[in-house]
């Protein structure tokens, strides 16, 4: 399974576009390679070089596995989005408070559906979904905010 982006490659920067610091808004995603079997997808994306440990920028669940392409700043059809560290639902972009920090878009493979009765947090559904991964991926983006 392969995730990427059009709008950036790989261990590569993050357009302004798609952070605090621009409109905002999820970039496009592409998924390729979807296992057989796979009966939903879960997306979460995280900082892991956040101060106070992972940050959560968005989380999707029961994304159908018909999905292959994501469009900019929208949820995929058919997905629900889970709580952020923003302290809501919905994609919060990369605003790093100083130096490079890397985004993990981490995309995974289920055999199962999940259901929750409120806005799961990344843990919630890492603990859901932890016995029903049928394979996982991960695209990284960079992005360090200028200082003037």
């Amino acid at each position: 399974m392969e995730l990427t982006s059009p709008a950036f490659e790989n261990n590569k920067p993050i357009p302004a576009k798609y952070t605090c610091d621009g409109a905002d808004i999820s970039p496009a995603l592409q998924i390729k390679g979807i296992p057989s079997g796979t009966q939903s997808l879960v997306l979460i994306v995280d900082d892991p070089d956040a101060s106070r440990g992972d940050w959560v920028h968005w989380t999707v669940f029961n994304i159908p596995p018909i999905s292959t392409d994501i469009a900019e700043g929208s949820i995929p059809e058919g997905g629900t989005q889970g709580m952020t560290d923003f302290g809501k639902p919905g994609y919060g972009g990369p605003c790093p408070p100083s130096g490079a920090h890397y985004y993990q878009f981490k995309l995974y493979a289920l055999s199962k559906i999940l259901s929750f009765a409120n806005f799961p947090t990344k843990k919630e559904l890492e603990e859901s979904m932890k016995d029903f991964i049928i394979e996982q991926t991960v695209l990284v983006g960079q992005y360090s905010r200028r200082t003037t």
